[in-house]
């Protein structure tokens, strides 16, 4: 999977069509699903741990293509004239936020949405590596899922600041500190981990050890319990 990202990254290519998009998908994951490339055909829910077991709204499968077509069109007439470094980047982070919530693939959709990232911050003249994305590659996602979780009735609503403070490591050196216990809706701030974290049924946190391992297959120990948030 490196090797095909670098390959793409090495390219001075790049389309702000949906089918890039979806070509992005094929390249990474030819031979590794049988669906590269495809929209999926059902509707889909996953359990997030960072979301104490619930799932975000993700787009329904007979309207992926309209959906993603007119987050590109908003994208596409959105104006940075007058707009601080900072503060395009912001806006940015809400796009691929919501672009990442349409998830239009069955698996691999925040690997994609991570290589489209890069390919679109350089457009605008940022310099971005793809080395932040794999060092921190579950709270880059827990980050987007938390940009796309509401829930009035306890008191939660979507916000996009810890995407935005991996950004800012990412483009300005900032010092944020990185940690997936920070996304977890029932996190606040100067309390422990485990405070949080204990709230956490047991078959979810399971489910979510499966999962990982199931798409990180090489996976260490360390890697595992940061993100169930266990030692």
């Amino acid at each position: 999977m490196a090797t095909r990202i670098a390959a793409i990254l090495a390219e001075d290519a790049f389309a702000f069509i949906p089918e890039e998009y979806s070509r992005l998908h094929k390249r990474l994951f030819k031979g590794v699903y049988p669906h590269a490339g495809k929209y999926r055909t059902v509707n889909i829910s996953k359990k997030e741990w960072v979301l104490d077991g619930e799932s975000v709204i993700y787009a329904p499968a007979d309207l992926l293509k309209e959906t993603i077509e007119y987050d590109f069109s908003q994208e596409r007439t959105f104006s940075y004239y007058g707009l601080s470094s900072q503060e395009s980047v912001k806006h940015i982070c809400k796009f691929i936020a919501g672009l990442w919530q349409i998830h239009p693939f069955m698996e691999g959709n925040t690997r994609t949405t991570a290589v489209f990232t890069i390919l679109y911050l350089r457009k605008f003249g940022f310099q971005v590596s793809p080395e932040p994305f794999e060092q921190c590659s579950w709270y880059f996602r827990n980050a987007l899922v938390r940009a796309n979780y509401n829930n009035f009735a306890q008191g939660i609503s979507s916000t996009t600041i810890y995407l935005e403070r991996f950004f800012e490591n990412l483009i300005f050196q900032g010092k944020n500190e990185l940690k997936n216990r920070f996304c977890h809706i029932l996190w606040k701030e100067g309390q422990s981990a485990q405070s949080a974290i204990s709230k956490c049924h047991d078959d979810t946190l399971e489910k979510v050890a499966l999962d990982f391992l199931r798409e990180n297959t090489k996976a260490t120990q360390k890697m595992l319990a940061e993100h169930i948030g266990k030692s």
